[in-house]
């Protein structure tokens, strides 16, 4: 289904985690038209966090470059677009991500109906369905002059980052950063502080950030999450995440400071 609009507005479309940019003199761009820039399968109307209106659109037929577009992968795009661009592309795939798996309702097995554009109702039962958050913690853990880095086996790549984690029912965050810790390196902490958040739409978590002292204990891995980890001085870091991750910001204030 494709939908047509008369006012001008950005259009976000998808083909997986793959994001259609527009190429302009200057670079590229989210493209800003009054109809979908190519062929979608559907489209929603999204309002962003500033409360300007777009669209959301996504394509079961991969995307293919030409001389006015170029399909890029998410992450990859923090590099190539506006840092408010990059944010509301964030929100607009885990708007996809949440249609695409709440078409049919968990209660009964009907299919939903869009009642507004992040809510869905099933005609049959009632259950209504709104976009789900993860929220997931990160935790520096810091040791006189060093920090804890870990690489996780599930990381693209050598670099390493901090530990992180998945809230769990009837858990405070605090209590979730202290079984993170414990469960991934056997490691008790003391001081946990509030740091900051940050979307992470990959595909729809909420990164919670922390800072913490080492309390005591010895580094013992959890050999299923964990392939390494080990605490490191500003002087002999390994890789760490990009820019684009809370992850990062969290290491720069610490280089920082």
């Amino acid at each position: 289904m494709e939908t047509t609009n008369n006012a001008s507005r950005y259009w976000y479309v998808f083909y997986n985690d793959q994001l259609l940019l527009q190429k302009k003199a200057e670079g590229y761009t989210i493209p800003f038209t009054d109809k979908a820039p190519v062929a979608v399968d559907r489209s929603l109307p999204i309002e962003m966090q500033d409360g300007t209106e777009a669209m959301v659109a996504f394509t079961d037929a991969p995307l293919e470059e030409t001389d006015a577009f170029l399909p890029m992968g998410l992450r990859a795009s923090y590099d190539y677009i506006d840092r408010s661009l990059y944010d509301q592309a964030g929100k607009a795939y885990e708007i996809v991500y949440w249609d695409k798996h709440s078409r049919f309702c968990p209660v009964c097995g009907t299919p939903t109906v869009q009642e507004g554009p992040i809510m869905k109702k099933c005609p049959a039962c009632g259950n209504e369905m709104f976009p789900a958050v993860s929220p997931a913690i990160l935790v520096l853990i810091r040791k006189g002059e060093e920090i804890l880095l870990v690489h996780a086996r599930n990381f693209r790549g050598s670099f390493h980052g901090l530990v992180a984690g998945f809230l769990e029912t009837g858990e405070t965050l605090e209590q979730c950063v202290e079984r993170e810790v414990r469960e991934e390196t056997g490691l008790s902490i003391r001081n946990i502080t509030y740091f900051g958040n940050q979307p992470w739409p990959y595909p729809s978590n909420l990164m919670i950030g922390f800072i913490a002292d080492y309390a005591g204990g010895e580094i013992r891995l959890q050999d299923e999450e964990l392939s390494s980890g080990s605490f490191f001085s500003k002087d002999n870091l390994p890789e760490i995440p990009r820019k684009l991750s809370l992850a990062r910001k969290m290491i720069d204030w610490w280089l920082g400071n």
